[in-house]
């Protein structure tokens, strides 16, 4: 195969990484995340020349599944999920070490089996091989797993760079503060927290990632990033589909336990960290606890700091679509909030005064997450608005997606006789200027966990310091039922309730 000629941008950027032999098992092999996310991960990692030489993958489920067609399985959702088409020659080079093992994930027999078939890769191999289990089942199997990878000998102990085996755990870390303490005391019974990476796909996102080196390689940014200049930050996460087949798991989950525990948190962290003493995993992870544990407590009550919404009936591209209590397997008298907004305070002196708003909800107009800086007013002294200059505050956005990007607001003369202001946007995109075929989040992480670079991972005290931020919420809402509960129409940006978060502060939601 010839390989593809590479964008002139990426010329000189390493394309190995040094990953040892490695088995790769896949617990939920045959669901969802794994066709649309992590097999077409591994295929174009393997597309890239970033798998090790001997790279094996295992996948593990309930349902008996014979080795070929567990390949065929993995084919097709090559062909309907991943960035680039279907090669035979690259995928061929995985599928010859594709193997499916059968069991339940609380039957320790299946684990045997899986041990057993392990060796049998190594005997093969000629050499021990690290074992990174991907946890891509439903959260009510995750201890179950843990516990029978520890029972079966799987899990082992971290003994540095000779022989280790490494955990991958989807979200829902926990449902609230007691559950992830423990799931994480399950996770510390069977693995070193070193083994184990807590998965936010969010932060395998280019974007996200550049967060950092704008903030950190470019000097005019950070002499800015504080108090002193900083109006406020927006962080959005819009959805513009409403809960389609998942109404089991929302119904238990809601948008703040979905969305803004991880997600929106995780967004925030890296906006206000303090710059780490070096790019390393735990330096790193050390400067998001940081800013997570001076959080100021949430306000709650008719006037506090949080907002919850259902979406109602509405329009949505043109069509009309149902509102969430209409849903099939929704209960008529849900309180589950399919929007949330939240007005944050970081006590330290950097952030002293600076409010954070985050939001994230469904049935809002278009699919969009983004990061909004607002930079104070200038003075206006020169440029007085009563004498008809328009000037708005500059704004420093990251748009995480659809359309990976940055943006700048700034004001503008408009070109004539007279001095006349005007906002203008100058922007940055990933596709006009690298090309659009940008590696998927997972292609990163999955990378990553196999290195054994946490850096772009939730550490363990991390998710237990965000879940004690939100469970107060979400034991308050839960004793108010509905009441408070507000609507917003589908295809809007969210309640009332909302905007008015805001405009106790005199700053309004701006549109991405």
């Amino acid at each position: 195969m010839v390989e593809p000629e590479r964008h002139p941008f990426l010329e000189g950027l390493s394309k190995h990484r040094g990953a040892p032999p490695t088995v790769v098992v896949i617990f939920g092999a045959s669901g969802d995340l794994t066709a649309r996310k992590l097999i077409p991960a591994i295929y174009n990692l393997s597309y890239d020349n970033l798998l090790p030489a001997e790279f094996h993958l295992v996948g593990y489920g309930r349902k008996p599944i014979p080795d070929e067609e567990f390949r065929s399985m993995a084919a097709k959702a090559i062909k309907d999920f991943s960035r680039r088409e279907l090669d035979s020659d690259i995928w061929g080079r995985v599928a010859a070490n594709t193997t499916y093992v059968s069991g339940g994930y609380d039957e320790k027999a299946g684990f045997d089996r899986l041990a057993s078939h392990i060796r049998a890769i190594e005997g093969r191999v000629g050499s021990e091989v690290q074992s990174l289990f991907y946890i891509s089942t439903p959260p009510s199997v995750f201890e179950s797993i843990i516990a029978n990878l520890g029972s079966s000998g799987l899990g082992g102990r971290y003994l540095g760079q000779t022989h280790h085996s490494k955990v991958i755990i989807e979200k829902p870390f926990g449902m609230d503060l007691d559950s992830a303490r423990l799931l994480n005391g399950t996770l510390g019974s069977v693995f070193e927290e070193g083994q184990v990476y807590r998965i936010d796909h969010y932060l395998g996102k280019e974007t996200v990632q550049d967060l950092l080196v704008q903030r950190f390689a470019n000097a005019i940014f950070e002499p800015l990033w504080n108090r002193n200049y900083i109006d406020s930050v927006q962080i959005t996460v819009a959805e513009d589909q409403g809960v389609g087949t998942r109404a089991g798991y929302y119904e238990q989950s809601g948008c703040l336990r979905d969305m803004i525990q991880n997600h929106t948190t995780q967004l925030l962290a890296l906006t206000a960290m303090e710059p780490p003493g070096s790019f390393e995993a735990e330096a790193l992870r050390d400067e998001k606890v940081k800013v997570l544990k001076a959080i100021e407590p949430v306000a709650l009550g008719p006037d506090g700091d949080v907002a919850r919404a259902q979406y109602a009936a509405g329009m949505l591209a043109g069509k009309s679509v149902p509102g969430y209590l209409d849903e099939q397997g929704i209960a008529r008298d849900s309180a589950t909030e399919t929007f949330a907004a939240i007005r944050l305070s970081i006590n330290n002196w950097r952030w002293h005064g600076v409010p954070f708003y985050l939001r994230s909800g469904k049935r809002l107009p278009r699919r969009v997450s983004e990061i909004a800086v607002q930079f104070k007013r200038p003075p206006g002294t020169i440029f007085p608005s009563k004498d008809g200059f328009n000037l708005a505050p500059n704004t420093l956005s990251f748009q995480i997606q659809p359309d990976e990007g940055l943006g700048m607001v700034l004001n503008a003369k408009i070109p004539g006789l007279e001095t006349r202001t005007q906002p203008v946007k100058m922007s940055f995109r990933y596709a006009t200027t690298f090309g659009s075929n940008t590696p998927e989040a997972y292609e990163r992480l999955v990378l990553d966990a196999m290195i054994g670079d946490g850096t772009l991972f939730i550490r363990g005290d991390e998710a237990e310091t965000s879940w004690g931020l939100y469970t107060p919420v979400l034991q308050f809402w839960k004793s108010e039922g509905r009441r408070g509960m507000e609507a917003y129409a589908a295809g809007s940006w969210g309640p009332a309730a909302a905007d008015r978060l805001l405009a106790a502060r005199g700053h309004a939601w701006r549109q991405p």
